[in-house]
């Protein structure tokens, strides 16, 4: 099984979050279909620009604190690393 750290944005690029699953694509959907209620909802975050895999759970969880304790900079350069553009890697 694998498991997923991820960073999500909106269209503007002013929000980054963070989040951890084991299941990209259903978690991916949700976001973009505004499944549950919260703080990717809330705002619009739903574009996939950052994607780590891993084996364990436990791993995948220590790097999501990881990444959220980073400021919003380290993790734009994380994000520019990979993916220069800022683009969605779920559309495609």
């Amino acid at each position: 099984m694998q498991y997923y750290v991820y960073i999500l944005t909106n269209l503007r690029r002013t929000v980054i979050y963070v989040g951890v699953t084991r299941d990209i694509e259903r978690r991916v959907f949700e976001h973009k279909t505004k499944a549950w209620k919260g703080f990717t909802n809330k705002y619009n975050c739903d574009r996939l620009v950052h994607l780590e895999t891993f084996a364990r759970i436990a791993d995948a969880i220590v790097r999501e604190k990881e990444l959220k304790k980073y400021r919003r900079e380290w993790k734009e350069n994380l994000i520019i690393e990979g993916n220069p553009g800022w683009d969605d890697l779920s559309a495609g």
